[in-house]
């Protein structure tokens, strides 16, 4: 993987003789005729001995005791268990901001949108600016995104089986909305910056390495969910 000149026909070699009595190796001879790295070799009394890369050191620990195999392993899940369990936290966090976040939003057309419309209007005006914001991340309206998912529809919305990096997003775009409206703007002028900031964030976050521990805890959480980017 690491090692492009790397003599695989020594090792073949190598691998041929072991076993006979006449077979003799030292860290020295191998690194010299395979041309390996990771490893380094030196003879002498006080400044002699030889170093491996941890890859290197753990899989020869692991060759010579089984237990300690055993505990690499046991270890290696352990900590994949703690990984996921953080993310998911992570990924309930920030849901949970981003329905804080959406009382700032509802504020905002309560105070400014609702005043305005009639009492029918009134009746859908929440959902229908709940979907400026899915259509301006999303692509799709919740109705829409129901439908083309009637398995867990029932078992929450489109933000819901979402991946964390949309919620990051969501949650800016809400703080945006709620100020866009403040000011006057209209839902179609609205619809078209969010879409547009949704975009150049979405470039932003997902090519920004500090994002990395954050970004999809899972690609589906559901693989009957497609979701559009």
């Amino acid at each position: 993987m690491n090692n492009e000149y790397f003599k695989g026909g020594e090792f073949a070699t190598f691998k041929n003789e072991a076993g006979s009595n006449k077979f003799k190796m030292s860290p020295q001879k191998w690194i010299r005729e395979t041309n390996a790295i990771g490893i380094i070799s030196k003879s002498g009394r006080y400044d002699g001995g030889t170093f491996a890369h941890p890859d290197i050191a753990f899989e020869f620990v692991s060759w010579l005791s089984p237990e300690f195999r055993l505990y690499v392993i046991q270890e290696f899940q352990r900590l994949k268990k703690n990984e996921a369990y953080q993310n998911k936290l992570d990924w309930h966090a920030n849901r949970v901001l981003t329905k804080v976040n959406y009382l700032v939003h509802t504020d905002a057309i309560k105070s400014f949108i609702v005043p305005t419309l009639t009492e029918k209007q009134k009746r859908f005006v929440y959902a229908e600016e709940a979907d400026v914001l899915n259509v301006a991340l999303f692509g799709v309206i919740a109705k829409a995104w129901r439908e083309k998912n009637p398995s867990v529809a029932d078992k929450g919305n489109i933000r819901d089986y979402t991946d964390l990096l949309h919620l990051v997003i969501l949650n800016n775009l809400e703080n945006i909305n709620a100020e866009l409206i403040e000011i006057g703007i209209s839902q179609r002028e609205r619809l078209i910056k969010l879409n547009s900031m949704a975009k150049r964030q979405m470039d932003l976050l997902s090519n920004n390495k500090s994002f990395d521990n954050l970004q999809y805890i899972e690609n589906k959480i559901n693989n009957n969910i497609t979701l559009v980017e």
